[in-house]
C-alpha cells in the first residue's frame, strides 16, 4: 500500500500540483457561487458563468459576464475577493503560508514546487522567502486601502468606503482588475474617478508594485538604491516597466484624449499605460479608442509584468530576451548577454517556446469565437488578448459570448496564469524528454 501512495505521488510533480490546485480553487469557487446566497437576487447562477468568474478571478483576469457590484451579494463577493488573492499569489504560496501559520514543517518537495510556482532560481531560502512575499503583501495592500479611503469615504460613507477601499486594494495588486463600481453604473470601472488623482495613483502604483515579480521586490530590499547590484532580472524588469509606461503613455496623451482637460488627460493617458500589463481596470470607455490606440493596448496585454510576480501575459523578461537573440543574431555575436551577463540556451529556447504558444493561443481563439460569434476581429482580438494575458479588459462582448466561447476564454485564462510551459511540463513524462543526440542538419530560415 505505501509503495503505491509513494508511486501516486511521484506522478505530482511541482508543475502538476500547481496546475491541479488552480483547478480544485476554480471548481470550488464556481461551485459556491452559483449558490442562491452568492447571488443578490438569491437564485442560481448558471454554472456556466459561476465557473466563468470563478476561473477569472482566480486567474486574476478580470473578464466578468455579470457586472460584480450589482449581481453577486456580498457572501459572493467576499469569496471572489478571496480567490483573487489566492490567485495573486498562488495556490502553493498560500498553502505555504497556512502551513507555516498552522506551525508544521514544510518538505523538501513542497520547497521545490514552492520554487517552482515563485519562479526562483534556487530552493535555498524559499520559505523565507515566501514568508517575505506574504509579509510584503499585506502591507502594500494596506498601504494602498489608506490611500484611496479617503475618496471611497467621501461618495460612499465610512463603512462602505472601507470595503471598496480594501476589495480594489486587492483587486489592483493581484492584477485582477474586478471592481464594485456597477452600483454607479454596470460596468464601468473606473470610469467615475478618472481625475481624482489619489486614486490613479494608488491604483497604478499597486498594479506596478504587484506585477514587478516578487524576486524583484527583494533585491529592492536588500540594495535599495544600488542598481549595480540587482540581479540581471531585476535591471530587465525596471528598464522594460519604464518603457512601457513613458512610451504608451505619450502616444494616448497625443492621439486619444484631446477632448479632456490637461490634468485629466495626463491621468488618463498614464493610466491607460499602466493598467493593460495585466490588471483590467478602466478610466476610459475602450470603445471610443483608436484603431491605433486598441493595437498598442492589445500589445501592453500580451506583454505583461514580470516573471513570478500577480501578472499575466507573455512577460516582460520574455520578451526582452527574444529582442536580445535578434539583436546578437543581427550584429553576429557568437552568445546572447545582457547587462555582460551571458544568457543560456535553454532560457532562450523557453522564451521562443513561451512567446509562440501565447501568439498561437491569441490568434487561433480571436479567429474561432470571430467565427462563432459574428464580432468583428479587432473585438475578438482584444477580448483573447485580454484572456490569455489575464487582463480582464474589453470592448464590451464578454457578457454577449455564447457558451463555446466563454469555455474557450476560460481555458486560454487558465493556460494564461499556471502558464503554458508548466502545462506542458505537466503533461510530458521528464524520464521520455528526448535527449537522444541527432545528426546535424542544415535547414535556411528567414
Amino acid at each position: 500500500m505505501k509503495e503505491i501512495k509513494k508511486k501516486v505521488l511521484n506522478q505530482f510533480s511541482s508543475a502538476r500540483i500547481i496546475l491541479f490546485g488552480f483547478i480544485i480553487m476554480i471548481f470550488l469557487g464556481a461551485s459556491i457561487l452559483s449558490l442562491p446566497v452568492s447571488s443578490r437576487s438569491g437564485e442560481f447562477t448558471p454554472f456556466i458563468d459561476a465557473l466563468f468568474t470563478a476561473t477569472s478571478a482566480s486567474c486574476v483576469t478580470g473578464l466578468i459576464v455579470y457586472d460584480t457590484a450589482t449581481h453577486w451579494s456580498l457572501f459572493g463577493k467576499i469569496i471572489i475577493i478571496a480567490m483573487i488573492q489566492c490567485g495573486g499569489l498562488g495556490v502553493v504560496t498560500m498553502i505555504a503560508v497556512f502551513t507555516q501559520v498552522a506551525g508544521k514543517k514544510i518538505g523538501l518537495r513542497d520547497r521545490a514546487t514552492l520554487q517552482n510556482a515563485l519562479s526562483a532560481p534556487q530552493i535555498g531560502g524559499i520559505v523565507k522567502l515566501t514568508s517575505f512575499i506574504f509579509k510584503g503583501t499585506v502591507i502594500i495592500e494596506m498601504i494602498g486601502v489608506l490611500l484611496m479611503f479617503p475618496s471611497f469615504m467621501k461618495d460612499f460613507g465610512v463603512t462602505k468606503g472601507i470595503y471598496y477601499s480594501i476589495f480594489h486594494s486587492i483587486s489592483a495588486f493581484c492584477n485582477a482588475g474586478f471592481d464594485l463600481m456597477g452600483d454607479v453604473s454596470k460596468f464601468s470601472s473606473l470610469t467615475k474617478y478618472q481625475s481624482d488623482i489619489m486614486i490613479n495613483i494608488t491604483i497604478m502604483l499597486l498594479i506596478l508594485i504587484g506585477g514587478l515579480g516578487f524576486l524583484i521586490w527583494r533585491d529592492v530590499v536588500n540594495y535599495k538604491f544600488d542598481f549595480k547590484r540587482y540581479s540581471t532580472q531585476t535591471k530587465i524588469v525596471f528598464l522594460m516597466s519604464t518603457v512601457l509606461v513613458v512610451f504608451p503613455s505619450v502616444l494616448f496623451f497625443f492621439t486619444e484624449f484631446s477632448t479632456l482637460n490637461i490634468k485629466t488627460r495626463v491621468l488618463s493617458s498614464v493610466f491607460q499605460a499602466v493598467t493593460p500589463r495585466t490588471a483590467g481596470f478602466n478610466t476610459i470607455d475602450y470603445t471610443k479608442f483608436s484603431d491605433n490606440g486598441i493595437a498598442m493596448t492589445i500589445i501592453l496585454m500580451l506583454i505583461g509584468g514580470g516573471s513570478g510576480s500577480t501578472a499575466g501575459g507573455i512577460k516582460m523578461t520574455t520578451i526582452f530576451i527574444l529582442v536580445a537573440t535578434m539583436c546578437s543574431v543581427l550584429k553576429q555575436d557568437k552568445e546572447v548577454a545582457v547587462f555582460k551577463k551571458r544568457i543560456e540556451p535553454d532560457i532562450i529556447k523557453n522564451a521562443v517556446a513561451v512567446f509562440a504558444l501565447d501568439i498561437f493561443l491569441f490568434i487561433v481563439g480571436s479567429m474561432i469565437i470571430s467565427g462563432i460569434e459574428g464580432f468583428s476581429l479587432k473585438e475578438t482580438m482584444f477580448e483573447c488578448a485580454s484572456a490569455v494575458a489575464t487582463v480582464g479588459l474589453t470592448l464590451g462582448i464578454t457578457p454577449h459570448l455564447g457558451i463555446i466561447s466563454k469555455i474557450l476564454l476560460i481555458c486560454m485564462m487558465y493556460i494564461g496564469r499556471v502558464g503554458g510551459i508548466t502545462l506542458i511540463f505537466a503533461a510530458v513524462n521528464p524520464k521520455n524528454n528526448g535527449n537522444a543526440r541527432y545528426p546535424k542538419e542544415q535547414v535556411a530560415v528567414g
